[in-house]
């Protein structure tokens, strides 16, 4: 992420939010979508439910899309 940033102040001077590029903004996206995608797998795991083929999940889906 680049290091380079801005900030917008009140009347008071206090920082009251930045200004960041949008490649770092799709960076950040993309870290979040990850910790998301990892908290999730791990939350699945410690369910102790029986997992299901990824073929087998894939099929449910496209039955009940219907």
């Amino acid at each position: 992420m680049g290091k380079e940033r801005q900030f917008l102040v009140d009347a008071r001077g206090q920082k009251v939010a930045v200004v960041i590029s949008i490649a770092d903004y799709e960076e950040m996206l993309e870290e979040l979508e990850d910790r998301e995608a990892i908290r999730e797998f791990e939350e699945a795991k410690a369910s102790g439910e029986p997992s299901v083929p990824l073929d087998e999940a894939i099929a449910r889906i496209e039955r009940n899309r219907k």
